[in-house]
């Protein structure tokens, strides 16, 4: 599972910083999550073919999260795409692409689908045999979700040597490796735990950008392998995030505390602080390990 930051700055672009944009490679899928200004140009600079961009998740309609999208559906039909592009995000977001679309006389030669989302509870939006993809709904000052992005249970490992010695036809493989008994070629049936490995523990990725210290998402992300949480403000402004219905980084830290989830990324980060790492020290005081987000930073798990 690998995150790319594009952008996780909070509010307006500037020259050395920009707005919320990641991209997720988790399956062989790449995801794009949220797509503020500047971000094609981010995905260029950080070499991410965009033929390979196939779900695009919007996390809520504040300019900062999804005002680059329409440049990047345009791009992307001057690029010539003729795969589907499926577009997530809050009701509303087909009109206003659409509408932009049409004032400018232009049309994809690709299909558009979108995806509107309205519910307040958790749902499915996404299921393939890679991945599943619920929504975390979040509190801020707009219809706004957060993203689970799950991998899918994956086949057991074949210990071919044990295979053979316990005298199973290779067309028998591949149920083993689906946990299945099969019998040999003596007529035994054979355990598949005998010749087989569990399979690796299915990775997750929590996005929750924008929101208020919510608790009741707990339950949502409980033991997800990354969470990113939003941290637009260090502790000495906490006053500010009830009415902004953004979190602070020991808030961010709580949640991922009381989530058990095993690594914090931190990011959009208001602009008033000119050194980020506060963020990571404020946060460490309540939760390990830390990791800064910042545009152009790649993780790995």
């Amino acid at each position: 599972m690998k995150v790319t930051i594009l952008g996780c700055y909070a509010a307006t672009p500037r020259s050395l910083t920009n707005p919320s944009a990641q991209v997720l490679e988790i399956k062989n899928d790449m995801l794009l999550i949220d797509c503020g200004e500047g971000t094609q140009v981010q995905l260029r600079k950080n070499k991410i073919k965009f033929a390979r961009i196939k779900h695009i998740f919007i996390s809520h309609l504040h300019g900062d999260h999804f005002f680059g999208l329409p440049g990047l559906i345009a791009t992307f039909h001057l690029l010539g795409r003729e795969a589907p592009l499926h577009i997530y995000g809050p009701k509303g977001i087909k009109e206003a692409i659409l509408l932009l679309l049409k004032l400018g006389d232009t049309y994809t030669n690709y299909p558009l689908l979108f995806h509107e989302l309205e519910s307040n509870k958790p749902e499915c939006i996404l299921e393939t045999n890679h991945i599943k993809v619920t929504t975390i709904p979040l509190i801020h000052r707009v219809y706004t979700n957060g993203f689970l992005i799950e991998e899918q249970q994956g086949e057991r490992k074949l210990l071919v040597h044990l295979a053979e010695e316990a005298n199973i036809h290779q067309a028998y493989y591949s149920k083993l490796k689906q946990g299945k008994d099969v019998e040999n070629e003596d007529g035994v049936l054979i355990d598949h735990t005998t010749v087989t490995l569990p399979a690796p523990p299915p990775k997750s990725y929590a996005y929750c950008s924008d929101t208020f210290y919510n608790e009741a998402i707990l339950p949502i992300i409980k033991k997800a392998t990354v969470l990113y949480h939003e941290s637009t403000f260090l502790d000495a402004h906490v006053h500010l995030t009830e009415k902004t219905k953004h979190s602070t980084a020991k808030q961010a830290a709580i949640i991922a505390k009381k989530a058990e989830v095993s690594h914090l990324i931190l990011g959009h980060y208001s602009t008033r602080y000119t050194d980020i790492s506060a963020f990571k020290e404020e946060a460490e005081t309540i939760f390990s390990p830390v990791l800064l987000g910042d545009d152009g930073k790649v993780f790995e798990f």
